[in-house]
């Protein structure tokens, strides 16, 4: 018969009496444990990037042993399937036999099995077979009998095992396998997993789109430069906003890959399509380099060199922050700081502008205080829940109060630099009207207070940026700065 939804509220219509062998990887937990182990081994010593391939010429088993012995996924907080997990219970719990049948080494597998405490055996690979397609299926048969068990599988390596078992059994609904099965003389019988969401939308949250808001500081320099009707020098901004977005993309791939355990205990990240496995690790590994690499590649051929040695900057600066410095406190949100700061020097040098001491010095202080108003958000996440460190960073609950200090007086002074600057010789000459740029200090300083205000209260979202970018009140605030501007640079007045 044809796949079949799962019904939660139903029992399977199976056979109890008949052992119930299930896989980990892509079945039981929607990831890779492999691929997860060679990320965290790759980030706990970076050096073992070049031992990997020397371990994968020995075989598979090797491989998956010698990282086994230096890391192991934390079982608490895979993201496990579910429905499958709860049929397993149910059948556990009726006296079922259930059976963990995988290739993920041994030491995974059992730390899986104590979590979920619904296995009555475990058989995964040692240091010298690897319990994949053909061995498992020789496995099984030798345990149990041919037909004489029901097997839960997800990928093409299952198929051997399906050929020597009773009932096939899908992770969840998957047509081309489900074709590949059937030509075979096979019938699904059931599938397990909930819906997931659309390929667009999972793409769209792994290059985090939403976050290219930030490189639309690359056209700073353009408006602070008066050049906003020159079309060469929009084309050119423009062209740098997309790359920067690519690479920014590039390093959001990177850093939730790194911070994948992290990301699984927070209530939010957790849900990022990699923390989730709604999207391969092993997708996330290959597409980040490419991201990168044709970023470079098209700014080297189409801007001026000193923006591509500043996108070069900021891709090794980004990833310094990735494996290192976020979890180094008050330097991570310096770094956070000057990676925003970048991206106007960056804008700055794709037109062919020297970039304004006066708007790195306001943009350095600005961005300071918004990262530290995103570092007091998760801290004061953690203070809610009686948590005492944030993890994958170095704050704790009791830092609370320096980083709202320290976050509010940064933005503060980036109002006095703005002040100052009004008050400088270059306004003179640029503007017709300076007098009225004094109306963006108040602006800012209503602005600032009132981010800081919600940040207080625990309703800012975990990144301000995109909060401040729906919040209907800071594009008024926005909007009124442009006119304010405008003015300024357009009309002449005459201020007693």
């Amino acid at each position: 018969m044809g796949i079949q939804t799962h019904n939660p509220e139903t029992t399977p219509s199976t056979d109890m009496s008949v052992p119930l062998c299930v896989d980990l990887d892509g079945t039981l937990v929607r990831t890779d444990t492999l691929v997860e182990s060679v990320v965290l081994a790759i980030v706990k010593s970076p050096l073992l990037a070049l031992r990997i391939p020397l371990w994968l010429a020995r075989g598979k088993s090797v491989l998956k042993h010698e990282l086994a012995s230096r890391v192991v996924p934390d079982s608490k907080v895979l993201p496990y399937n579910e429905p499958l997990v709860a049929m397993l219970r149910e059948s556990h719990a009726a006296g079922r036999t259930v059976v963990l049948a995988t290739a993920a080494h041994e030491k995974i597998a059992r730390s899986v099995a104590d979590h979920l405490q619904c296995f009555t055996s475990v058989l995964a690979t040692t240091q010298t077979l690897n319990l994949k397609g053909a061995n498992k299926a020789q496995r099984l048969e030798e345990e149990f009998g041919a037909g004489q068990f029901d097997y839960v599988g997800d990928a093409v390596a299952d198929i051997p095992v399906w050929q020597k078992a009773r009932e096939v059994h899908f992770a969840e609904h998957n047509a081309a396998l489900e074709q590949r099965v059937q030509q075979l003389g096979l019938h699904v019988t059931e599938s397990w997993g909930a819906t997931r969401p659309s390929r667009f939308r999972l793409f769209a949250r792994m290059l985090r789109l939403h976050q290219w808001l930030k490189n639309l500081l690359v056209f700073a320099p353009l408006v602070a430069s008066l050049s906003v009707f020159d079309l060469s020098r929009v084309g050119q901004s423009t062209v740098a906003f997309f790359l920067f977005g690519l690479c920014a993309s590039s390093i959001y791939i990177v850093n939730d890959l790194v911070d994948l355990p992290s990301d699984r205990r927070h209530p939010r990240k957790k849900l990022r399509p990699f923390a989730a496995g709604d999207i391969p690790i092993l997708t996330g590994v290959m597409l980040a380099p490419l991201l990168a690499a044709g970023a470079l590649a098209t700014s080297f051929a189409t801007l001026p060199m000193r923006f591509s040695l500043t996108l070069v900057l900021y891709l090794v600066m980004t990833t310094w922050y990735s494996f290192h410095l976020k979890r180094v406190v008050i330097a991570d949100v310096i770094m956070l700081a000057a990676l925003y700061t970048v991206r106007i020097i960056a804008g700055a040098f794709a037109i062919g502008v020297v970039p304004s001491f006066w708007l790195l010095a306001f943009s350095m202080f600005l961005f300071l205080s918004l990262a530290l108003m995103k570092r007091f958000t998760e801290v004061y996440d953690l203070a809610q829940k009686d948590g005492d460190r944030l993890a994958g960073r170095g704050y704790v609950g009791s830092d609370l109060r320096l980083l709202g200090s320290l976050g509010s007086s940064a933005g503060f002074c980036a109002v006095l630099v703005l002040a100052l600057y009004i008050n400088s010789p270059e306004v003179l000459v640029q503007y017709k009207t300076p007098q009225a740029l004094w109306l963006l200090c108040p602006l800012m300083l209503y602005w600032l207070g009132r981010l800081w205000l919600h940040t207080e209260r625990g309703r800012m979202h975990d990144d301000p940026v995109v909060f401040a970018s729906r919040d209907r009140i800071t594009h008024l605030v926005g909007l009124i700065g442009a006119a304010v501007l405008a003015t300024a640079a357009t009309v002449r007045l005459s201020i007693a």
